[in-house]
């Protein structure tokens, strides 16, 4: 079992990153109350549920209702899925129960009883992620669907032979506030800790000895987690 680890989330900083390749900006950090990992575990998922985005197509299945059954519906620009009766609905930065169940909501209110809804993304547009640090070539790069945190590295032709992969930074901006988690690629890569899942707009920093020296002090703070906690 593993054993109970401090989670500690720093928010809103200013990240520079020292080699070549993109360089990311982030305003100043402040550190959030720790968190029991023990006890969060328990409440959090090992691994990010995918959200849909703009672009997405989407298989959409009323049960016995084949007037509201759809093979492909594409997220609007807007990031509404269109459906008759109902018209626009919400679907980008949900996952696909949420969407489900709001479908559900809607239909039920006025025109199905109990109605069963399954929203399953069928094609995911690219979505951007920027790989930093001390891989072979930093630079933004786009994914489809899920995407682990392996994946997003390999993308950028992996680690460089001086990596230390012991501390990779993910950074992720949820609802206007930017957060920070640090992870242990190298326990990953052997299969001692999850893969966590990457999102769009993610900034992974391999190696934070690639930051600058304030940066390196503030992350370095950060327990390497083996599970990617929501923040």
């Amino acid at each position: 079992m593993m054993r109970a680890l401090p989670l500690v989330l720093f928010a809103t900083a200013t990240l520079l990153a020292a080699c070549g390749g993109p360089k990311m900006d982030v305003t100043q950090m402040t550190a959030a109350q720790p968190v029991d990992l023990q006890t969060a575990h328990a409440t959090a998922a090992p691994q990010a549920e995918y959200r849909i985005g703009v672009g997405d197509k989407l298989a959409v299945r009323v049960f016995q209702v084949t007037d509201l059954s759809f093979d492909s519906l594409t997220v609007d620009t807007s990031g509404n899925l269109q459906m008759p009766l109902i018209g626009a609905v919400r679907a980008a930065d949900r996952t696909s129960g949420e969407l489900s169940a709001d479908i559900a909501t809607r239909l039920s209110a006025q025109y199905l009883r109990n109605p069963q809804v399954t929203v399953t993304v069928t094609e995911a547009a690219s979505q951007k992620i920027t790989v930093d640090g001390a891989v072979t070539k930093p630079g933004v790069y786009e994914m489809r669907g899920t995407t682990s945190l392996l994946q997003a590295v390999a993308m950028a032709e992996g680690p460089s032979r001086v990596a230390d992969l012991t501390k990779v930074a993910v950074f992720r901006t949820v609802d206007g506030q930017r957060s920070v988690a640090l992870f242990d690629l190298q326990a990953i890569r052997q299969g001692r800790a999850s893969d966590p899942t990457v999102l769009g707009d993610d900034i992974i920093v391999v190696d934070t000895s690639r930051l600058n020296s304030v940066m390196r002090e503030v992350v370095g703070a950060l327990p390497a987690l083996s599970v990617f906690r929501p923040f």
